[in-house]
């Protein structure tokens, strides 16, 4: 067994596991990329990480040095992860409605965090951590950091080629940052550029689709604006997924294939389910990212 010198080393390389039960109808073959099995049990440990490695190479990031990040999910969690790894103080800012087991699970790790007022949402977050990163500390912005879609080209993408032997005609993956599916798809269509990607957004903020922002449930996807690292060529379509169908296919998943994951999973399954039923992906072979694990939803 390889040994390792910290945490940080041992993301990616997660399974592929095929969806058996709750395809309702397919003729394709759906597998499943499993991302809770990376250290924070995300997909944004390797956004974290490699936000962190860029920030060191570029030397802005030096040794004791200070992370700084507005969030209020698991890119939080995933940057405090590297940061006690690395021996960085990392700080994050959020609004102060952020649940009080998430801010247990970020001081966990060391994280201070900088609680901004409710009602001035994510911008509140945002325009403090851009007060803060003034003062010295790297500022990692995460919907416009380059080196999420680029993790994604070198990693994920190359891990389900390389896992799948090259047969795999579709790809879905809902949008957060834009990182995964842009890094993904990019990498997957120098391969073969007929493969599909398709994106998943929530029925309430169809933005991707044309439509207007609006609140939601559905932690993880749906950031109520287009991220600049999004590719918004690189997909084929946008499904839009209510709240309902998320949560139904989120326990559908755990109960009938023993997949414990998150709701914004559930809307990548339910977005699956409805691919693999068209005449047109029969024996075919579909991926979703699974970005994160269900028992922080529960």
């Amino acid at each position: 067994m390889k040994v390792y010198n910290d945490i940080t080393e041992i993301y990616g390389n997660t399974p592929l596991v095929r969806i058996n039960r709750i395809m309702d109808g397919a003729a394709a073959t759906v597998y499943a990329k499993l991302e809770f099995y990376n250290p924070t049990s995300t997909v944004k440990d390797r956004l974290a990480i490699a936000m962190v490695d860029a920030a060191e190479k570029s030397g802005a990031l030096k040794p004791g040095g200070t992370i700084v990040e507005a969030t209020s999910g698991n890119t939080g969690i995933a940057l405090a992860m590297v940061g006690a790894a690395r021996g960085y103080k990392t700080i994050l800012t959020m609004p102060d409605s952020m649940s009080k087991e998430r801010r247990t699970l970020l001081k966990a790790f060391g994280a201070e965090l900088v609680l901004t007022p409710a009602k001035d949402g994510m911008r509140g977050a945002v325009a403090k951590s851009e007060e803060l990163g003034a003062n010295g500390a790297v500022l990692v912005r995460q919907f416009e950091n380059e080196a999420g879609p680029e993790i994604h080209r070198k990693t994920t993408g190359t891990e389900i080629w390389r896992d799948l032997d090259g047969k795999v005609d579709a790809v879905v993956a809902g949008i957060g940052t834009g990182g995964t599916i842009t890094g993904v798809g990019q990498y997957l269509r120098q391969k073969n550029p007929d493969i599909k990607i398709f994106a998943v957004e929530p029925f309430a903020s169809p933005i991707l689709n044309g439509g207007e922002p609006g609140g939601h449930p559905i932690q993880g996807i749906g950031p109520n604006f287009i991220p600049k690292v999004l590719d918004t060529k690189i997909y084929n379509e946008v499904l839009d997924v209510t709240a309902d169908d998320a949560v139904n296919y989120a326990r559908r998943a755990a109960s009938e294939e023993g997949i414990l994951a998150g709701i914004s999973s559930g809307a990548a399954l339910w977005a699956t389910s409805e691919i693999a039923k068209r005449p047109e992906f029969a024996g075919k072979t579909i991926v979703v990212i699974i970005p994160s694990f269900g028992e922080r939803y529960l």
